[in-house]
């Protein structure tokens, strides 16, 4: 056994740097180090000077507070440009699977009682899970969601596929009461996903978006061969990662989705992980030529109806007495709610609402553009909520000399703010219908009705046309 009282050198290190590593008084170094060892310690002083990534990353208590100017007033402009941030995207029209088959996997290991993301790892996942359940059906109620979990080195069945998302959020609140335990095993919870979407039909997509927080995996085989029957089946798999980057997790996504490397990301913090989650509410783009290919599905659209007599009757989905319900229209079978598949004939129930709200998917409302103050007088009041628009500054010729040099502050307020794509007017135009909007219309146009309400409210004019051509988000017919 080595002396203890000696410092470790590892193998493999130069003469420069064990002359570096050992002990010694300064005139013993001056004298036998020389010149090298100096420039070697002081370059490795100046590597830990330098941050790490996650020492540059802030909580959400130190980013989510507006700044104060000089006068004590809230600057809400970094607010605004964080805002606009998340609702600029690509809005060009691509090919995407409408009807989904997604399990959502939650990693309940160890690693999850972690309390750098408060209050614990685990419970912000269930909470974010929760929202993530909601804003999925909301956006895609034609789809599938089944939840899975892993731990104690196997994969669990939290719920199974279903378009209920109440079921879902009751079991997500079961496990509240549960504490994270065991090693976590990504090939069994993989191997569980695809026994899960196996029966999937093929006009659906398969996905898989796992949310993981260890570092390892106990696994009972050779995931490598998981990964390549996953490819097979065309699934794709999005990891977020709670930890750091793991090597596994990037070549399964990668290899699971044609080479893209984009579906595997690590959360940095609480908001930075909400927003991970919720951008998989967003419908895949279709890839493949296989995955293109076009083909027929039968649907019903049965109507509420009262059960016969005013009484009570069963539906077959889950055999519970209800006064209302759905009969299909093939079979005449009674659901309680919609959507879903018939249980007696197979057929796919929706409401005309339903299949509505997938299509603002494939065709997406255009970001609007930002105002400048040249083209802020025409209005006064958004066009939507009528909120007052702030007044054009009245600048004198010298004060508007002055603020137009590209050296002076305003300058450059203006030019920072313009580059975080916030309006110095605080109003946004549609490019189609030309109406100025404020920034609250402008985040609820683009997040919840899909829709441009300058366009809905003037689409169609007397003599039977649009206005500047088709409408911003409305889907475009061949004539």
């Amino acid at each position: 056994m080595a002396d203890s009282d000696g410092e470790y050198v590892a193998d493999g290190l130069s003469d420069d740097d064990i002359m570096d590593h050992r002990v010694s008084n300064e005139r013993d170094g001056a004298s036998r180090g020389g010149g090298k060892a100096s420039s070697s310690r002081a370059r490795r002083k100046g590597d830990r000077g330098s941050a790490q990534a996650w020492e540059k990353s802030k909580r959400t208590w130190e980013t989510n507070l507006p700044e104060e100017d000089q006068d004590g007033v809230l600057n809400l402009t970094v607010l605004e440009a964080e805002r606009r941030r998340r609702l600029l995207r690509d809005t060009t029209p691509l090919q995407r699977g409408i009807i989904r088959h997604m399990v959502l996997v939650v990693d309940m290991s160890f690693a999850m009682a972690e309390k750098d993301m408060l209050p614990t790892r685990y419970r912000l996942t269930l909470s974010l899970a929760a929202a993530f359940v909601k804003q999925f059906f909301e956006q895609n109620p034609i789809s599938q969601l089944g939840i899975f979990g892993m731990r104690d080195g196997i994969a669990v069945r939290v719920s199974d596929l279903g378009g209920n998302p109440a079921e879902h959020l009751e079991r997500l609140r079961a496990l509240e009461g549960q504490d994270p335990q065991g090693n976590p095993s990504l090939q069994n919870a993989l191997e569980m996903c695809r026994g899960a979407l196996f029966n999937a039909p093929s006009h659906g997509t398969r996905e898989v978006l796992m949310v993981y927080g260890a570092l390892l995996s106990s696994d009972p085989g050779d995931i490598h061969e998981t990964i390549a029957n996953l490819v097979a089946d065309r699934i794709r798999v999005s990891v977020v990662g709670l930890s750091a980057q793991v090597a596994i997790c990037a070549e399964l996504c990668s290899r699971t989705n044609a080479g893209d490397d984009g579906q595997y990301n690590v959360a940095m913090d609480e908001v930075h992980l909400r927003e991970l989650l919720l951008a998989a509410t967003t419908p895949p783009v279709t890839r493949t030529a296989e995955q293109s290919t076009p083909s027929l599905l039968m649907m019903g659209f049965p109507s509420l109806t009262m059960a016969p007599g005013g009484g009570t009757s069963y539906c077959a989905c889950h055999s519970r007495p209800c006064r209302e319900g759905y009969a299909c229209t093939r079979c005449a079978a009674r659901v309680c709610r919609l959507p879903a598949e018939c249980p007696a004939c197979g057929l796919t129930l929706i409401l005309s609402t339903h299949l509505a709200r997938s299509y603002h998917h494939l065709f997406p409302l255009r970001n609007w553009v930002e105002v400048s103050w040249a083209d802020a007088a025409r209005s006064l009041a958004c066009f939507s909520c009528q909120c007052p628009f702030p007044p054009p500054p009245a600048a004198t010729s010298t004060t508007a000399r002055t603020d137009a040099e590209p050296g002076s502050k305003t300058s450059k307020n203006r030019a920072e703010a313009a580059a975080k794509g916030v309006s110095e007017s605080g109003r946004y135009a549609c490019e189609v219908c030309a109406h100025h909007f404020c920034i609250d219309c402008d985040v609820f146009a683009h997040d919840v009705i899909h829709n441009c309400p300058g366009c809905q409210s003037a689409a169609a004019q007397p003599d039977g046309t649009a206005v500047n051509g088709h409408a911003n988000g409305a889907m475009e017919l061949d004539s």
